[in-house]
């Protein structure tokens, strides 16, 4: 390659010298970004979904491409938050990809210090097991009045601020229903 097609490659050369002084068009593409297609415009298909970052509920499009998530841009159409996600909502991609992300049940037993894999049956039988024994040891029919209480203090709930409303009142029905009386959210916190 001779050294004036190696100049005349040059971005600024090319500003310099063409119709785009300012550099804002032609002038700044290069082959490989002129190479360059939209991660978007080769998805197959567009879910639309929630952010699941805060009880605000800006709308999101889920753009998918061989069954895995591409990328995640707001949702214009979300009357909430009109096609615009803060930074948070913007990175929601990496909850799905991101190589750190979590897609195995780990347990550490009281007083271990090593994590170890259990399948998620067996998980959700061990808290079932821990709910009902921790209710069972603390519960209470009546205070020293004789009045019914009917509660247990041995089980709380704590929502986080991704739940909305729907998902609060369901929470909020389950520990009733097991006599749960400390019962809060992160929102009210």
């Amino acid at each position: 390659m001779d050294v004036r097609t190696f100049i005349a490659g040059w971005p600024v050369y090319r500003q310099l010298t063409g119709a785009d002084p300012l550099g804002r068009g032609a002038a700044a593409k290069s082959k490989g970004s002129a190479e360059l297609v939209a991660r978007t415009e080769t998805a197959d298909r567009v879910a639309r979904s929630v952010c699941p970052y805060c009880a605000v509920g800006c709308g999101q499009r889920v753009f998918v491409k061989d069954e895995r998530v591409v990328q995640i841009e707001g949702d214009p159409d979300s009357p909430i938050s009109r096609g615009r996600l803060c930074p948070k909502g913007s990175a929601s991609r990496s909850l799905v990809t991101g190589p750190l992300r979590q897609k195995k049940v780990l347990y550490r037993r009281p007083y271990g210090t090593d994590w170890e894999e259990l399948d998620l049956a067996t998980a959700m039988d061990m808290i079932a097991d821990r709910v009902v024994a921790a209710r069972a040891a603390t519960w209470e029919d009546r205070d020293p009045a004789g009045r019914p209480l009917n509660r247990t203090l041995g089980i709380s709930g704590l929502g986080g601020a991704t739940l909305d409303n729907e998902e609060n009142y369901l929470i909020k029905k389950l520990f009733t229903a097991i006599g749960a009386i400390q019962i809060e959210n992160q929102a009210r916190i």
